[in-house]
């Protein structure tokens, strides 16, 4: 078995300071496709309980929160866990305790949850340790999944490569920098995922993904960009509304009806807790 080497993270604690409303705003929702399908392969039957580590804005647990008994999401950001709190509130999703902490450091007795969600978040956590606590939180044979989709300044299209560009030359500019480096970052990705789950001692670790055409306007795709870490108004400080003019200047120069195209990529990796040890 290939082992994956054990590297804690290194992110600096307040990374996503002012970035909620945006992410709640001006990320794309996980596709209805890809919440059936992790519905049907965690067998969920609508009395269980999901745990959803660093829920952000409830982006996965507002949606799969009406498949479950109740709902616990938890995130280290304050801010994070309000928004999600009023964007429950407006989708009626009363099912779901919010919960300010450490996904590391949550208390809970074993075999509370049914299924267990990471969201575009795994690479930010201590891997090895948050698998060895799922498992003891996981009831026997219900599972684990990480999900996640490729961010603007990852993909192929060719107006995502002059964001990208643009992004760069950013970081290299601003007064304050965007991101303070990691010494050692975890890894990421669907490959890399199933085998932190193999190794941890999940069975059945396989990858799902899907793909769905999508138009993305001037105003998402800066909301977007400022709902990350590297381009929060935080990390840009004085910067920001400059970077905002520049991004929207770029698009419109780019392409000057203002829509964007791109098939975007979705997807979760799932391991399943064995019933037997």
């Amino acid at each position: 078995m290939h082992r994956v080497q054990h590297i804690k993270p290194d992110f600096p604690a307040d990374a996503f300071v002012g970035t909620a409303a945006y992410s709640a705003k001006y990320r794309v929702p996980y596709p209805k496709a890809l919440i059936d399908d992790l519905i049907e392969r965690a067998g969920i039957s609508g009395n269980e309980r999901l745990l959803d580590l660093a829920c952000g804005p409830g982006r996965i647990a507002i949606p799969l929160a009406p498949w479950f008994r109740d709902v616990w999401a938890l995130d280290l950001e304050p801010e994070m866990v309000e928004v999600g709190k009023n964007e429950a509130g407006l989708r009626n999703a009363t099912n779901i305790k919010w919960v300010v902490g450490k996904a590391e450091e949550l208390e809970a007795e074993p075999g509370s949850f049914q299924l267990i969600t990471i969201g575009e978040a795994f690479h930010r956590l201590d891997q090895r340790h948050i698998c060895e606590r799922v498992l003891q939180w996981l009831s026997p044979g219900c599972c684990l999944a990480i999900a996640g989709c490729y961010n603007i300044t990852r993909g192929s299209e060719p107006w995502q490569r002059v964001v990208a560009g643009m992004v760069n030359e950013w970081r290299k500019r601003v007064t304050s920098p965007v991101e303070r480096p990691a010494r050692q970052r975890p890894g990421s990705g669907p490959e890399h995922s199933r085998r932190v789950l193999r190794n941890t001692g999940f069975d059945d670790a396989e990858s799902y993904s899907f793909t769905f055409p999508y138009v993305w306007a001037v105003e998402s795709i800066v909301g977007n960009l400022f709902s990350s870490s590297r381009c929060s108004k935080k990390a840009l400080g004085r910067d920001a509304e400059a970077f905002e003019a520049d991004a929207r200047d770029i698009l419109l120069t780019y392409d000057s009806s203002g829509h964007y195209h791109e098939d975007m990529r979705f997807g979760y990796t799932r391991g399943r807790w064995p019933c037997e040890p």
